[in-house]
């Protein structure tokens, strides 16, 4: 019971998170995606750096347990669906977690958003043994994979590089990336006027 309550906490700790970075604002989501607002994507990048960072050297340093980790099993369907999730983001200004985090704070198009996303979970349950027949959810490389290797893991390594360490170096370059970017790519200055 004390985890479900855990789970709880966190769970809405997250989603308040999510709403204070802007995460369940579509026109947000939008300005990032047209590059000229990255303070999500700099915030965004931050908290999987800083997640990775922690978790790594937490495991290197003996305070996590590598057991914890979890891996999803690598095929050619979770490409297509990252696709699909990404043109759909895009388009809607929601992925499932922002959606939901939305309509908690009172957005009715993220109701929509999440009627469609259920629609469309349906429709994957009723037609799935045509994907299975397909061979789009056939492993790849050896399935639950990680790209290192990870000591005390029950995960193969793509490489034989150290998977903690590499870990560790991915989260750091995340945070340093987070810090690099420029507030806009492309566009002006938020308020700022042409000249005449």
């Amino acid at each position: 019971m004390s985890s479900i309550l855990l789970a709880i906490v966190l769970g809405l700790a997250f989603g308040a998170a999510l709403d204070r970075v802007g995460a369940s604002n579509p026109t947000l989501i939008g300005k990032m995606l047209n590059l000229t607002n990255l303070n999500l994507a700099k915030s965004i990048l931050l908290a999987i750096g800083t997640g990775s960072v922690l978790m790594f050297g937490g495991q290197m340093l003996g305070l996590v347990d590598v057991g914890h980790m979890s891996v999803k099993t690598a095929y050619v369907g979770v490409f297509l669906g990252g696709l699909m999730l990404g043109a759909g983001w895009a388009v809607s200004g929601f992925c499932p977690g922002t959606g939901v985090v939305a309509a908690a704070s009172g957005r009715k198009d993220a109701l929509f958003f999440i009627a469609g996303g259920l629609l469309g979970a349906a429709a994957y349950m009723v037609t799935y043994p045509s994907w299975k027949a397909s061979g789009l959810l056939d492993k790849i490389w050896g399935g639950k994979v990680t790209l290192g290797t990870v000591p005390g893991s029950k995960f193969d390594g793509v490489t034989a590089l150290p998977g903690d360490v590499l870990g560790l170096v991915l989260g750091l370059g995340f945070v340093a990336l987070a810090f690099a970017l420029p507030e806009r790519l492309t566009g002006q200055k938020a308020g700022a006027q042409p000249a005449e």
